[in-house]
């Protein structure tokens, strides 16, 4: 039975996916209602049932980068990070700006790590911020190309105008399907993302082939409030995006459509990833990027090529003067309810961590390529946040902001223990025969640190050796992170 506390905080992520609805709705179907294409009970209809979709089924890779950003440890916190965020959104709906649900929740993360004095990955946060100059310079480019060709293609076969109108409605309904798809994997994130580790859920298994993980119900329900947003408050900003910035053609609209979808697509798809990994190419980062930011990127793009006269460059200025403070004004926001919901409604917001050094962790700092040669003095030494824990250790070795990351999960106390009834508890189609295998010769063991488990596993068998080297082997590592994970909640004392 869940806790009733629970459900009451998790509506703070619920509110956060009806303002992400209410929103960003208008980048998958703004272009297509404003050029009266498409109606928008019929929009509103497939957005949210492909929003759903794609949170459900590929909606745990963005999940991945918020998390090392910052990873709220208490749902309290995690409610006012969602709160904080919804409500900076929710604000800029009122004006009929399509802001960035992204930077909203990126701004409530970081607040939360201000107030709770916990470390930042600088190298995550670069890794996202650059996506904010990427997505909307990619998504134009997209544009421009598909504009051109799509014109060319249009001249040479030289359809009627009647065919070409029915022709031009069924393009933008798949687009839109595409993208509100591509909407749902890639920017469930930013409304559940900080209650993954703190998920109330336990995972579901029906037979051996269908597997709802915690993760996956948590993006159900903020798929779900998505679609609230979408039918009860959507309209105003999907004119804003389809009429205010540029007069669209149908088939602009289609174009604006494709290359909105196409960028988030790219960022949010593991099967993608796995398939740009086997071919031995670079991948692409599964990062959660502004919806906002990739269809005004588009709409700029076709109006470029189309001359940029028409273009409504204040409109524009408007919506980008939006994105820079969004950020800031939820992170503000974050930070004043947190003081009132720890000090006035004494509400847990951080969940006391311990981070200790030990001759065993500075073992494990050494195979990280961590400089381990002064910080004998700091063994036994005890820590009360992670970003003091970073700042204690950087004073004596220089860090990396990827080896500040690895000193605050390496140090960690987690106290776990491995009991029969616990074992006997996990779905035997989660774990493979050896990996199972492995778990049970450790019955009766306890560990301090989460890692001690993750090794003494991966000296039983080769099912949890995590390999660490070159791209094929990134995603196999990733799935072992994730079974680590579940079985950390599973066992913890």
């Amino acid at each position: 039975m869940t806790d009733p506390v629970i459900i009451i905080f998790l509506t703070g992520g619920l509110f956060l996916g009806w303002s992400l609805g209410a929103n960003d709705a208008a980048n998958v179907f703004g272009t297509a209602v404003g050029t009266r294409m498409v109606r928008f009970t019929t929009a509103a209809l497939i957005c949210g049932i492909f929003v759903i979709l794609g949170a459900v089924i590929s909606g745990t890779g963005t999940s991945l980068t918020l998390g090392k950003l910052g990873a709220v440890n208490a749902i309290g916190g995690s409610f006012m990070a969602a709160i904080a965020a919804g409500l900076t959104v929710y604000w800029m709906t009122k004006f009929g700006i399509p802001v960035s649900t992204t930077q909203a929740i990126i701004g409530s993360i970081i607040g939360w790590n201000l107030f709770s004095d916990s470390y930042t990955d600088l190298s995550s946060l670069l890794k996202i911020l650059t996506t904010w100059v990427v997505c909307p310079l990619l998504s134009a480019l997209i544009a421009a190309l598909l504009f051109t060709l799509a014109k060319s293609f249009l001249k040479k076969i030289r359809i009627g105008l009647i065919r070409l109108d029915g022709y031009t409605r069924l393009a933008l309904i798949l687009a839109g399907a595409f993208g509100a798809y591509s909407l749902g994997a890639n920017n469930i994130a930013n409304v559940m993302g900080v209650f993954v580790p703190v998920s109330p859920f336990m995972d579901i298994q029906i037979g051996s082939i269908f597997r709802f993980s915690s993760i996956q119900q948590l993006f159900l329900l903020g798929g779900l409030a998505i679609v609230v947003g979408v039918f009860t408050y959507s309209k105003r900003v999907m004119m804003t995006v389809g009429t205010e910035l540029i007069t669209l053609t149908p088939l602009a609209a289609w174009v604006a459509v494709m290359a909105h979808s196409i960028v988030l697509f790219l960022f949010a798809s593991e099967g993608l990833e796995l398939f740009l990994t086997n071919l031995s190419l670079p991948t692409i980062p599964l990062v959660p990027v502004s919806s906002s930011q990739a269809v005004v990127g588009a709409v700029i793009g076709i109006g470029i090529v189309q001359g940029g006269r028409e273009l409504q460059w204040q409109r524009i200025y408007s919506i980008v003067k939006g994105w820079v403070i969004t950020p800031i004004i939820s992170l503000l926001i974050c930070i004043v309810g947190l003081y009132f919901l720890q000090n006035v409604f004494q509400q847990t917001v951080k969940r006391e961590s311990q981070y200790q050094l030990s001759s065993g962790v500075l073992e494990q700092f050494r195979k990280a390529e961590i400089n381990i040669d002064e910080l004998d003095s700091l063994i036994d030494s005890v820590f009360f946040s992670s970003a003091e824990l970073v700042r204690a250790v950087g004073k004596v070795v220089p860090l990396s902001s990827q080896q500040g990351l690895k000193v605050v999960e390496f140090s960690l106390r987690n106290s776990l223990f491995i009991n029969a009834d616990k074992i006997s508890a996990i779905d035997k189609y989660f774990l493979s025969t050896q990996q199972l295998d492995a778990l049970k010769t450790l019955e009766g063991k306890k560990y301090n640190y989460s890692w001690q488990l993750g090794n003494a596993l991966a000296q039983k068998s080769e099912e949890w050796k995590m390999r660490g080297d070159g791209l094929k082997n990134k995603l196999k590592d990733r799935e072992i992170k994730r079974k680590l994970e579940y079985l950390y909640r599973i066992f913890k004392e």
